[in-house]
């Protein structure tokens, strides 16, 4: 599964509704959105790598609703 049009746009509204200033710890960095901890994804992305690199999103949801 990729993102389609309908996942991007509940992505982006979900992103708009828990925007949140970024941690104390971390340095500012231009054309970030920081938001508030609650989500959970499905990420498709290079195995064996230490960071997370060539990441596509698969799914999201919020921690509430499972």
């Amino acid at each position: 599964m990729s993102v389609n049009r309908e996942m991007r746009e509940r992505l982006w509204k979900r992103v708009q509704e828990h925007a949140g200033p970024p941690p104390k710890e971390m340095p500012k960095r231009p054309a970030t959105q920081w938001v508030k901890p609650g989500i959970k994804a499905r990420v498709k992305h290079l195995r064996g790598e230490e960071d997370l690199r060539h990441a596509s999103l698969q799914d999201f949801w919020d921690e509430a609703s499972g």
